[in-house]
């Protein structure tokens, strides 16, 4: 199986990281911020830089769609695994397309409102996970498996 992981750097990518258990094994790459903490954690990764800041930035949502669509058709992942932010939009979108499965972990610190990023994936993702029961009230379809980082 190949695995996209793709978020934000700091919190999100240290949440994707925390996963090693299930990935490590599995072929895979990353799309991140080229940011420092992100080069010193992915260190030997495949790593594919996405355009950021990406909150509310039109520019770069439209030039990380450019980038999703060129990454996926080359490595065409069986699975995207995300945790957010907005970068993770178009991968999962074109992902679909594209035919991959699709994860979404919603932030741990969202207790019973959603993020913008889980707002719009929500649709697309295979499976939608949360980490505290209130979140199932936002998200009906959603898997709680409680604080899992």
């Amino acid at each position: 199986m190949k695995v996209c992981l793709v978020g934000s750097s700091g919190g999100h990518l240290t949440h994707l990281y925390l996963l090693k258990p299930f990935w490590e094994n599995e072929e895979r790459f990353w799309v991140t911020f080229d940011k420092t903490d992100a080069k010193s954690i992915l260190k030997g990764e495949k790593l594919y830089p996405c355009y950021y800041p990406t909150n509310r930035n039109i520019k770069n949502l439209i030039k990380n769609t450019f980038l999703a669509i060129k990454v996926l058709y080359k490595e065409r992942p069986d699975l995207i695994i995300s945790s957010g932010a907005a970068v993770a939009v178009p991968f999962f979108y074109f992902g679909k397309i594209f035919g991959a499965k699709t994860i979404y972990i919603e932030v741990f610190d969202r207790i019973d409102k959603p993020t913008v990023t889980g707002k719009l994936v929500y649709p697309v993702a295979d499976k939608f996970i949360v980490q505290w029961e209130e979140m199932k009230k936002v998200y009906p379809k959603a898997i709680n498996l409680g604080g899992i980082f």
